[in-house]
């Protein structure tokens, strides 16, 4: 799950490009090894924008917490959403896929995993 490979094979690579690439942060229609199609219905990753919503709020709060423990200072706003907009902005790369990669794994019930999907294709078999 953390290198963002298909749920049902776990060796095809569900994007192209690498994750601050701005140019290539696109999710494969298909999955290269086992031809899984990602997008299981139309406008199904739109679920995944309130994964992304859960994800920054628990990254807000973190952000908060050792912006406190760093700073000790409790007064100030403009400190507190200065920092968390900027977290937030310098995460979103990682909240794209990692909301997509979740949905994927965990919130969509007709995908498993299946391990005799899990072979190399190059490795002859005995």
């Amino acid at each position: 799950m953390l290198h963002t490979k298909c749920p049902r094979c776990r060796r095809g690579d569900m994007f192209s490009g690498g994750m601050y690439n701005f140019g290539s942060n696109k999710i494969h229609d298909r999955c290269p090894h086992c031809n899984l199609h990602f997008e299981i219905e139309p406008g199904y990753f739109y679920a995944a924008m309130y994964v992304s919503y859960a994800l920054n709020v628990m990254e807000a709060f973190g952000i908060v917490a050792i912006t406190w423990a760093v700073t000790r200072n409790a007064d100030s706003p403009w400190l507190y959403t200065g920092v968390i907009l900027l977290g937030c902005l310098l995460l979103s790369p990682i909240n794209f896929r990692y909301s997509r990669v979740l949905l994927l794994y965990w919130l969509s019930p007709k995908i498993n995993y299946q391990p005799h999907l899990d072979t190399d294709d190059t490795t002859p078999y005995l």
